[in-house]
């Protein structure tokens, strides 16, 4: 028994023997490594604007009688980003949804509406009448860097607030929507997702919004999806102010790339980046213009493109019928072609 309180006694002493510089270790906390301090820091900044979203929808079941009706529940995630209950989460989680209920972190429950809903983007937004709500800071998904640090936190299998932690694997990926439509500018990370992290926040170190958790690929590990933030932004702000997004349309899919230092100079280009055409759908807008595969974008109208964010936001109602001269790079030349938007139907 001696030996034994001797032994703790020992561990004790090392654990609070001062470290290389002299200074005492005060607690376990100073144990912990960078990493953890980040991950910990960011899920305490976060965490309590995150909630669970319950959801229920009525279905028609083809072995029962046409006017039997059952109800299929559901779950996911999302997170308060405005003082007034606004709330940010997936198309797919809120889509159809005769009722929807929210929990917030701290236990209280409400009824939520559905604000505007764009499946194209898997983006919605819903609302719940609440006060003293702690919205998430959103960042800059223009700034994530491949490698940095990304958490996850949402309510897998109904687990509230859950935290997973990994990296950022790739950016620019492109991920095809429940609508068809291809989702751009899409964040890859190998923070786990689980059914019901759907609609819940990938932050970065400081606890800020950098994407909001979408997708796994399935049977694979590690390998999951989240929509920018900025593209979030955009799409949230005209789903408050419209409740749905009327969007022109060119037929293109592409992805963010540098240019060519040279390029740039030669062409006195005003954006260092633009979007790579990667297919052009058939009798579309684009390729009626002329656009081919390996087009780069620089231009559209009179804005410059340095990316796919930068193009969503301009492909607007307005467009619709109206000739717009696009800049594309081919090859080292720069030519402008004219394309006609069409209604995105």
């Amino acid at each position: 028994m001696n030996r034994a309180i001797r032994r703790i006694a020992d561990a004790s002493a090392r654990t609070w023997s001062p470290n290389p510089r002299g200074e005492p270790l005060a607690n376990d906390d100073l144990l912990l490594d960078a990493y953890s301090e980040a991950v910990i820091g960011a899920t305490e900044r976060v965490n309590s604007s995150v909630v669970h979203i319950s959801t229920s929808q009525s279905r028609s079941d083809s072995q029962q009688a046409l006017n039997d009706r059952n109800q299929r529940m559901g779950s996911g995630s999302g997170f308060v980003f405005t003082p007034d209950g606004f709330i940010l989460t997936n198309s797919h989680v809120v889509h159809e949804a005769t009722a929807l209920g929210v929990t917030l972190f701290d236990g209280r429950r409400f009824d939520a509406q559905v604000v505007g809903d764009d499946p194209d983007t898997d983006l919605a937004v819903i609302r719940i009448n609440a006060t003293q709500l702690v919205p998430a800071v959103l960042g800059d998904s223009q700034q994530i860097r491949v490698g940095q640090v990304a958490i996850a936190i949402g309510n897998p299998y109904g687990f509230q607030c859950s935290v997973t932690a990994g990296v950022v694997s790739a950016l620019g990926r492109s991920l095809r929507s429940n609508s068809g439509r291809l989702i751009d500018n899409i964040i890859q990370t190998d923070a786990a997702l689980n059914p019901g992290n759907s609609g819940g926040p990938l932050v970065n170190s400081r606890g800020e919004v950098i994407g909001i958790n979408t997708a796994v690929i399935l049977p694979a590990q590690g390998i999951c999806f989240a929509i920018a933030v900025n593209t979030a932004k955009f799409v949230a702000g005209r789903l408050i102010r419209d409740g749905k997004i009327k969007r022109s349309y060119i037929g293109v899919a592409g992805q963010n790339i540098p240019l060519h230092r040279r390029v740039v100079r030669f062409h006195r280009l005003q954006v260092e980046n633009g979007v790579l055409v990667v297919s052009v759908e058939e009798n579309s807008p684009a390729q009626k213009a002329g656009l081919r595969d390996g087009d780069i974008i620089v231009g559209y109208g009179s804005e410059a493109i340095a990316g796919i964010d930068d193009l969503h936001r301009l492909l607007t109602d307005e467009r619709i019928g109206k000739r717009v001269p696009v800049t594309v790079i081919r090859g080292v030349q720069k030519l402008t072609l004219e394309l006609v938007p069409r209604e995105k139907q």
